[in-house]
């Protein structure tokens, strides 16, 4: 399936909601120095980008006083190729 093509996100947005999804389509919920740990990205741009999926609505708190993330609706439709990109250009 193909992705849309947004003009914000970069290649560790990918990564970092791939991570979320798992590879068996079964989300995880991980805080951005796990995410780090498995994604080669530095924690700084882990957390920034991780900022920016929550603003866009991709992932969301999972535990905000852990700053644990997981991956939304809108972040599995979009990793499936099921949105367009003007859903997620602001």
């Amino acid at each position: 399936m193909r992705r849309p093509r947004v003009s914000w996100m970069t290649a560790a947005d990918d990564r970092i909601l791939e991570f979320l999804l798992n590879e068996g389509n079964q989300p995880i919920v991980a805080t951005p120095a796990v995410v780090e740990m498995n994604v080669d990205y530095q924690r700084t741009h882990v957390n920034n980008r991780l900022r920016k999926l929550r603003d866009a609505g991709l992932v969301e708190y999972y535990d905000e006083e852990r700053a644990a993330y997981q991956i939304t609706d809108l972040g599995r439709a979009y990793l499936a190729g099921e949105i367009d990109a003007d859903e997620l250009e602001k």
